[in-house]
């Protein structure tokens, strides 16, 4: 069984019920989520053997996080007990015309105020065979940065391969901030994930004839995005999901991997959005999985595709969806039908 390590911060969620606004009632749904922590359940639901690696306080909440991996059988041996507080994120899903809206309050939550040295990455990383990151870890400040820096170091030198969604958030840092930051740890990563306007946010690599608020994206233009990312960093591969927006509540989604001589484009999906949250984060577990088992690069973009394609019928930020599932939908049956 493959092993992977994901390193990352996992948060409170607190939604209100449905598609309700914020304090339209008196209630909120409270569940569990993160980039990386979303990546593991995923990868647990497929087989794998994935181990998050985070810092928690000791208290009834971070527990409580804690349990919500192990339920999915994701290893929470090297999660790091301490500090004070879980970071929190509010989430207002939308709905038609009305967009979804996310309110972090995460300052001084327990990763973000970890030290570097809490983590010994020499046992962490013994006997693993990949370790994925996001954008979003080194965003949280310069403590979970060196903690990156040393975790990718310390893989490479190991032989392990090393994957980066670059999931770039203008509400934790600025572009400068994050393109001095992963232009250092790029150098690192065999396999880089985008969606379709990361590479421009964080590298000012732009797709040609593209319109992403308009609905209008162009493959030749992504094409030479992934290009120019391989061409910068030494890629093995770069993938990058492709969203049409319609409304909250009806996107076109698609994803392209370019493995610097074939680029391959994933059918297009029509979905249907229940929850949009942890979409990136599904298709980035799809890949993970699919290269892990020498997947071809069109069935690995089919299936990354399609397993995200899937989690945006799934409540919260967790993708309940086994390989089966994804291997029917990759596979051209779309249909929805009852399975009996």
């Amino acid at each position: 069984m493959s092993r992977v390590v994901l390193f990352g911060e996992i948060m409170l969620r607190l939604a209100p019920n449905g598609y309700y606004r914020f304090f339209q009632n008196d209630q909120m749904q409270a569940t569990f989520g993160g980039a990386e922590s979303n990546v593991a359940v995923s990868l647990a639901n497929f087989g794998v053997d994935a181990s998050f690696v985070t810092k928690l306080p000791s208290h009834a909440i971070g527990q409580g996080a804690i349990n919500s991996l192990r339920m999915f059988g994701v290893d929470t041996t090297h999660i790091i007990r301490g500090g004070d507080r879980i970071g929190i994120y509010y989430l207002e899903k939308g709905a038609s015309q009305r967009g979804s809206l996310c309110i972090y309050d995460r300052n001084h939550s327990a990763i973000q105020d970890c030290s570097p040295d809490d983590f010994d990455w020499e046992t962490i990383l013994k006997g693993a065979d990949w370790f994925h990151f996001t954008g979003i870890t080194p965003a949280l400040g310069p403590n979970t940065f060196q903690a990156v820096k040393q975790a990718c170091i310390c893989a490479k030198k190991l032989g392990i391969r090393i994957s980066c969604d670059l999931n770039y958030r203008s509400k934790l840092w600025t572009r400068e901030e994050a393109r001095a930051a992963m232009t250092e740890l790029c150098r690192y990563v065999n396999v880089c994930i985008s969606n379709e306007e990361d590479a421009k946010d964080v590298f000012g690599i732009e797709a040609e004839n593209s319109n992403i608020v308009g609905g209008k994206l162009d493959p030749d233009g992504y094409r030479s995005v992934a290009a120019q990312l391989m061409n910068r960093f030494g890629f093995e591969k770069v993938a990058i999901t492709l969203r049409s927006s319609f409304s909250a509540s009806d996107n076109d989604w698609a994803g392209m991997l370019y493995d610097g001589k074939d680029c391959c484009f994933s059918p297009t999906h029509h979905l249907h959005i229940v929850d949009r949250v942890g979409g990136g984060d599904s298709f980035g577990a799809g890949l993970i999985y699919a290269l892990l088992n020498g997947f071809t690069t069109q069935d690995a973009i089919n299936f990354a595709a399609a397993a995200s394609a899937l989690k945006h019928s799934v409540e919260g930020d967790f993708n309940r969806v086994s390989v089966q599932e994804v291997s029917k939908l990759a596979g051209g049956d779309s249909s929805g039908r009852v399975s009996r």
